[in-house]
């Protein structure tokens, strides 16, 4: 049996445990172990299995996880979304549409300091879908809006995904954070022309506020001078040059406890339960992380990579119809799988084949992000979706689908922009690291 044919049966086998419902880090161990105890034999994989978990959890660049975990967890802890949310929600009274508007800049903000599209998705429908039910919004397009700006946790650095595509990629974290600012920005406000048209197109879903005074504006944009300041100083340094990515996130940690207990919003229980859901959040991160490394030495020794190479080639297919496979490929699998695990699972497999085609890992990085997105808002199993049901559960599954399907447009918008004008991506970290 060929290296290549084993390779392709692990990955069915691996795909066959999924959709059986093993969790993600046993489907990757398992098949990253065995399928090294074919090529190479049990007494070497046992060596590898031994000595992954110490590199990995030793890396110096997954340190950069835990810290920035518990800078959003003690973001959220203090309240700092609530006034993202009502600064922007008071700033665009009178805009039709605009709580969900609002709820979108604050979810962008918010994503900026937590970095989790799940955690933003989380605490943003707790504050801000009792506002645009009481506003008589319909409960489609505020899950929706509120499905879409959660998942902008993820692009808009710093993000967790990006520092797990780094260290799989061996990747630069700071160019990648740097690449996807700009995406970020232009994803945020395609989803706000969304949340507008739909306003627009159906007046019913979103009644008309009235306009607030310019005393009550001013008065709401000194609530979150603190998030600006967090997030000047952690990605401000990082794009300057004064931090590395991790002194970055060691900054903005003890910043945002700094800040809770000067303004008094941290408690003592509070900064436990944060550090509490970073140890738990981080522990399953780093395990799946461990299985991943297996599987991604099981994927270099079978050449799999290569083989999807040579089959595209055979085809006679040209590096955008490889690329668009490879999406639709993503966007399939966020049917059943979550962010980081489908990171984890597919890089190895598809940067070797994009690479060969002349694609920049940077910018495929960004891309990946993006389509890691899709699939946490799409139906029928997005998991952001399933986040704002339950925390709203009178809100029917049918009803955040149907308020959820116009957002779907805005990243494969920004996808297409990207293939037409890659330095969307490539741009500032040009700028900034040459």
């Amino acid at each position: 049996m060929s290296a290549s044919l084993i390779g392709g049966l692990g990955v069915l086998a691996l795909f066959a445990m999924l959709l059986l419902r093993v969790p993600v880090w046993i489907a990757l161990t398992l098949v990253g172990f065995i399928g090294n105890s074919i090529m190479s034999g049990v007494t070497p994989t046992l060596a590898l299995a031994g000595t992954v978990p110490f590199d990995t959890g030793g890396a110096y660049t997954l340190t950069v996880v835990p810290l920035f975990v518990l800078m959003g967890e003690v973001a959220s802890e203090t309240g700092l979304s609530s006034d993202l949310f009502k600064a922007a929600r008071v700033m665009l009274a009178g805009m039709r549409g605009g709580l969900a508007v609002g709820a979108l800049a604050a979810s962008a903000a918010f994503g900026a300091v937590c970095g989790s599209s799940v955690a933003t998705a989380a605490t943003m429908t707790r504050i801000a879908l009792p506002e645009m039910r009481k506003a008589g919004y319909d409960p489609g397009l505020a899950s929706g809006s509120l499905a879409a700006g959660g998942s902008l946790g993820i692009l808009i650095p710093p993000s967790l995904v990006f520092v797990i595509y780094a260290a799989i990629a061996e990747q630069s974290v700071p160019r990648l954070f740097a690449a996807g600012l700009v995406p970020g920005l232009v994803l945020t406000a395609l989803y706000m022309i969304v949340a507008v048209a739909v306003a627009h197109w159906r007046k019913d879903y979103a009644p008309a506020v009235e306009r607030a005074p310019w005393r009550e504006r001013l008065s709401a944009m000194r609530g979150p001078w603190q998030f600006l300041a967090l997030f000047l100083v952690t990605i401000g340094g990082i794009y300057g040059g004064i931090f590395s990515p991790t002194e970055a996130a060691s900054v903005g940690a003890a910043g945002a406890i700094l800040l809770g207990v000067l303004g008094r919003r941290l408690s003592y229980a509070a900064l436990v339960t944060a550090f509490e859901n970073t140890v738990s959040i981080c522990g399953v991160l780093f395990v799946i992380v461990f299985g991943a490394n297996l599987f991604s030495f099981f994927m270099v020794q079978t050449q799999l990579p290569n083989l999807l190479a040579e089959g595209a080639r055979a085809l006679s297919l040209n590096g955008v119809e490889v690329m668009v496979l490879v999406i639709v490929a993503y966007i399939l699998f966020g049917c059943f799988l979550e962010g980081i695990g489908m990171v984890l699972i597919t890089v190895p497999v598809f940067l070797p084949l994009v690479k060969q085609f002349g694609y920049d890992p940077v910018w495929f990085g960004v891309i990946v992000v993006i389509v890691v997105e899709v699939g946490l808002i799409h139906p029928p199993v997005g998991l952001n979706l399933f986040v704002i049901q339950a925390h709203a559960p009178d809100i029917k599954i049918t009803s955040i689908y149907r308020g959820i399907v116009p957002f779907l447009l805005a990243p494969l918008v920004l996808i297409i922009l990207m293939f037409w004008f890659p330095q969307i991506a490539l741009w500032l970290p040009k700028l900034f690291y040459g």
